[in-house]
């Protein structure tokens, strides 16, 4: 994994450089509606995300809390394509520096072209993908023209992963391992589960460059530990729900609040 050719690699050792580490800040693509999802990212990365995480809304998530399920319905509903990627993509790094990685279920992908699809992301000046669903050893078509056009590629590694897994994910990866802090799906947790800890030991040592721990960050507290072991805390569910509930103002005032937890 190259940390000198990616952005968002280059992102996160930047915010390690000056903090405790880098926050990356998730948000479905066309919730509530396009507009509304593109002024939101921009005020994330505004807000002090480091990385932004954009979902591709989708009729079956695999790994999905209730939160960001009824989030992607209602795009879904309101008419959502995934042509609407590259516009949202293309809109948000106009107007901010934080690369933008594109969260999708790889049958979209699949179904929109791999090649097409890579080629419009970067047009957009996407920076690449993070595919829960596919991995490294089935992923020969996206490893290869990931590298032509210059995308990351983020697997994920999962307290269940077997050595021989965590070294094929530390190989292929690009940008950083986005290490999954519990088995299940997404949402708020009182507590992280001390798995995450020794995962991310773990996928260290099976020589991964940069790991992010995700699923189940919900405060400015829980960020702070994370970064006691991990290079970037992921956060989702409590920014769409700030969304949901108070708009652009809300989410802006939540990730302030939460990026407080990557400070010294």
């Amino acid at each position: 994994m190259s940390a000198v050719q990616s952005p968002v690699a280059a992102a996160i050792l930047a915010a390690k450089a000056e903090r405790r580490g880098a926050l990356v800040g998730y948000l479905p693509i066309g919730f509530p509606d396009l507009d509304t999802s593109v002024a939101a990212a921009i005020a994330m990365a505004r807000s002090g995300a480091d990385v932004l995480e954009l979902g591709l809304p989708y009729s079956d998530p695999v790994m999905d809390g209730v939160v960001i399920q009824e989030a992607t319905q209602t795009a879904l509903a309101a008419g959502f394509r995934v042509r609407d990627v590259f516009e949202a993509v293309r809109r948000v790094t106009a107007e901010v520096d934080a690369p933008v990685l594109v969260m999708t279920y790889w049958n979209p992908v699949l179904q929109y072209g791999v090649e097409r699809f890579a080629a419009e992301l970067q047009a957009a000046g996407g920076a690449g993908l993070i595919t829960p669903d596919i991995t490294p050893d089935a992923a020969a078509e996206w490893i290869e023209i990931s590298e032509r056009y210059g995308l990351d590629r983020v697997f994920l590694a999962a307290p269940t992963s077997s050595d021989a897994r965590l070294d094929l994910v530390a190989q292929a990866t690009t940008g950083f391992v986005y290490t999954v802090s519990t088995m299940g799906i997404t949402g708020e947790r009182a507590a992280l589960d001390a798995a995450a800890r020794v995962l991310s030991e773990r996928v260290k040592a099976h020589g991964a460059e940069l790991a992010c721990v995700g699923i189940g960050i919900s405060n400015a507290e829980q960020v702070a530990n994370t970064l006691d072991y991990a290079d970037g805390a992921i956060v989702g569910t409590v920014f769409v729900r700030a969304l949901r509930d108070g708009g652009v103002a809300g989410l802006t005032e939540a990730v302030r609040t939460i990026a407080a937890g990557t400070r010294r």
